[in-house]
């Protein structure tokens, strides 16, 4: 399948069925914590985050991505909780700041807008600790960026971030 252009309608629906999937994958996810303590809440709290930042989406009629974003983003951060939730949301909120006026997203967009989430979250930890959440979501930037360089197709985009992200994973 080739999308190069992802809409709205689109975008509202990837972030639902995301929420839904990490909803799926919490206890998975809490078996992963390990820093800065094994507490074994990292996937509910970053289910409650999420669940938060959609629930912001599903209230905005924008037919834009980047303010669709920016609803997500705000949800987040005032449902942010633990590390992992605070983290994920710093991940949206560059996500959106780098597609603020943006009706839709071509590959580039979508790789640019990763890296800069994960940006936005690296500046967000005091001391950033390499092997956790903010290597995954770097190394995978890096695999989107590098993959938008070479499509315009965006689910090849998506694919080699979720491929990045899984090895990068299985290293730490």
């Amino acid at each position: 399948m080739e999308l190069t252009k992802l809409t709205a309608a689109e975008f509202r629906a990837m972030v639902i069925a995301g929420g839904q999937l990490l909803n799926d994958q919490m206890e998975l996810i809490n078996s992963l914590n390990v820093f800065p303590v094994p507490d074994g809440d990292t996937g509910t709290n970053m289910n409650m985050s999420f669940t938060s930042g959609v629930e912001n989406l599903k209230q905005s009629k924008s037919d834009k991505v980047g303010e669709l974003a920016g609803a997500l983003a705000k949800g987040l951060l005032m449902g942010a909780r633990g590390n992992s939730g605070v983290i994920l949301s710093q991940i949206f909120r560059g996500f959106s700041q780098a597609i603020t006026d943006k009706e839709t997203l071509d590959a580039n967009d979508f790789a640019a807008a990763f890296a800069g989430g994960v940006e936005a979250a690296y500046k967000a930890v005091m001391k950033p600790v390499e092997g956790t959440i903010l290597t995954v979501a770097r190394e995978s930037a890096i695999r989107g960026e590098k993959k938008a360089a070479k499509t315009d197709n965006i689910i090849e985009v998506m694919q080699s971030i979720v491929t990045g992200a899984e090895k990068s994973l299985a290293k730490t």
